[in-house]
């Protein structure tokens, strides 16, 4: 491929021009992210802290004046983000005393902001812990309309000239959803197959990964992956997904060609379905430290609006991708 997966994704977000808030304001990571994303016109970048902010962007050469920062102890949108907070969790004993304590959290404020409209998507994570950044979207932003679950992809990013003549794939789930049901691995399926026609504007071809393929093992674990692709199949006739298939036969086209001749994912997947987090974790380390691919992620797929995850031991670099692929997701759900 000529044109990188990442250079599309950068091009098509700046064009949107999607707001972005950034919860860790106050962290130097993120800072230089959102100068890079405002320089560059990626996203309308927002930041969510205190003063310290304005002099975080200035020591790193920045104008504060062009970057929108938001203090939940002073900005004009507290009270009413702490009234919303009330109307979602007051079934769950959420008071007014609670909400304006619990606004005052970052985490939380970015989410509301979401919620509400003010922004279009938002990233976090960089300081909190993944926990955290799943269950505050997952409360205030909440599932999208008709989800199953909220799950999690990787998008690996292939180092340039690969031999595969691929640049990307997507891993899914590698971060989340721990031991899914057959159910939940069609629905992580269809999710990562949307997930992968959003962020690259290609057609998924989806592979249901196991230790075995086309029925070259007997056992219950193989069993549950092709009982998720019929009902995958059953609930998304569109999507050209196809297993059970070892990791080979779903990404090198000979032995695709050999051991599935009938499929049209065998040796050309594009989005790979683990049985679990521990495949999936593992596999996609093993394809970023070993194989060289850049893994952008993990993040989130199920919510009403994007809402994504950073790894505390993130670079800039990462947050500016996260950054894009926030915007992409918003881009998708708007039509």
């Amino acid at each position: 491929m000529t044109a990188s997966v990442l250079t599309d994704l950068h091009a098509r977000a700046a064009v949107a021009g999607k707001r972005v808030v950034l919860s860790e304001g106050n962290d130097p990571r993120v800072v230089a992210a959102a100068l890079v994303a405002r320089d560059t016109g990626l996203a309308q970048v927002s930041l969510v802290g205190g003063p310290d902010v304005a002099a975080e962007i200035t020591r790193q050469g920045g104008s504060a004046d062009r970057i929108t920062i938001y203090d939940p102890q002073h900005s004009d949108l507290t009270p009413g983000l702490a009234d919303l907070l009330v109307d979602l969790r007051g079934h769950k004993g959420m008071t007014p005393e609670k909400a304006v304590e619990q606004v005052q959290d970052r985490l939380v404020f970015a989410a509301l902001l979401v919620r509400a409209g003010h922004a279009d998507g938002t990233v976090g994570g960089a300081v909190a812990t993944t926990s955290d950044t799943v269950r505050t979207a997952l409360q205030i932003i909440g599932k999208a309309e008709g989800a199953a679950l909220v799950s999690s992809f990787f998008l690996m990013v292939l180092p340039e000239a690969h031999a595969s003549d691929r640049d990307a794939m997507i891993f899914s789930d590698c971060g989340l959803v721990i031991d899914p049901s057959a159910e939940e691995l069609a629905a992580i399926a269809a999710q990562a197959a949307g997930s992968w026609s959003a962020l690259t504007e290609r057609e998924a071809k989806v592979a249901m990964l196991s230790f075995s393929t086309k029925g070259s093992a007997r056992h219950a674990r193989v069993d549950k992956t092709t009982e998720a692709l019929a009902i995958l199949r059953a609930a998304h006739p569109e999507i050209d997904a196809d297993g059970e298939f070892q990791f080979d036969a779903a990404f090198v086209p000979e032995i695709g060609a050999k051991k599935a001749p009938e499929s049209t994912s065998a040796g050309q997947a594009n989005v790979m379905i683990f049985p679990n987090l521990d495949a999936g974790n593992i596999g996609y380390k093993i394809a970023q430290r070993v194989g060289g691919a850049k893994a952008i992620g993990p993040v989130l797929q199920g919510l009403a609006r994007p809402a994504n995850d950073l790894s505390r031991g993130c670079v800039a670099e990462d947050i500016v991708d996260i950054i894009a692929v926030t915007a992409a997701q918003a881009i998708a759900l708007d039509g």
